[in-house]
């Protein structure tokens, strides 16, 4: 599996390259902004591994530019470890984030979680569906084409947005917890210290106009996760 690892630390390019080179990836390195996009265009990578903090072009920059091309999947590294830099990055399409402070184990399992969300996304966008379209008030979820509109608009989502979206609408009127929810949408494990589904909800709400005092899909249900509570149209 080839990477494309972007950031100005070539110490520490050098340091994941050669731990993740041993368990069958291939690393390479670009150390500013322009250059990892232009790399990402010439070549053929199936992860991202993105510095928020780039000369020329920060990474979220790096990540807006990326996503309006691209799917690919990506994993930021957040020197400061601040939410502000986690929502933000989540908001604009990363599909985790990891605070410079990471051990190599903790890299190699989000990597692996980000690479395998993409390719089940992939996998199930072929498969038939018994409601190939999920439709509410002012709200149609086509599942095949994994795209959705709001009010007759397209409405984007990122990858996992979307996955999590899809299962809450399946299940319409049930509480998923936050544990169901991972599971369907990474098909790995998390700790339970591990809230990153939180922020994805938050940015998911914003997107479909809800608030949490008024929310008109999505409902926080207190301790128990998250429940979709508009009812499917006859």
């Amino acid at each position: 599996m080839n990477i494309l690892m972007i950031d100005d630390d070539r110490k520490l390019c050098r340091l994941v390259a050669d731990y993740l080179e041993p368990m069958g990836y291939v690393v390479e390195a670009a150390h500013s902004g322009p250059e990892g996009l232009e790399r990402l265009r010439q070549g053929e990578y199936q992860a991202v591994i993105l510095d928020v903090m780039l000369p020329q072009m920060d990474g979220f920059a790096v990540l807006k530019e990326l996503r309006r091309e691209s799917d690919i999947p990506v994993l930021m590294l957040t020197a400061r470890g601040e939410e502000t830099d986690r929502i933000v990055g989540l908001e604009l399409g990363a599909d985790d984030y990891l605070p410079k402070t990471f051990s190599s184990r903790e890299l190699l399992a989000r990597l692996r979680a980000v690479t395998r969300r993409c390719q089940l996304a992939e996998s199930r966008s072929g498969e038939e569906t018994a409601e190939p379209v999920l439709r509410f008030a002012g709200l149609d979820i086509e599942q095949a084409s994994r795209t959705v509109r709001l009010h007759g608009e397209p409405l984007p989502l990122t990858p996992l947005e979307y996955d999590l979206l899809a299962a809450l609408a399946n299940a319409a009127g049930r509480v998923l917890s936050r544990d169901h929810l991972l599971e369907a949408v990474s098909g790995r494990n998390y700790d339970v210290f591990d809230r990153s589904i939180d922020v994805h909800i938050s940015s998911l709400r914003r997107k479909l106009g809800d608030t949490p005092r008024q929310p008109r899909y999505i409902q926080t249900v207190r301790t128990a996760g998250y429940m979709f509570i508009v009812p499917p149209l006859p």
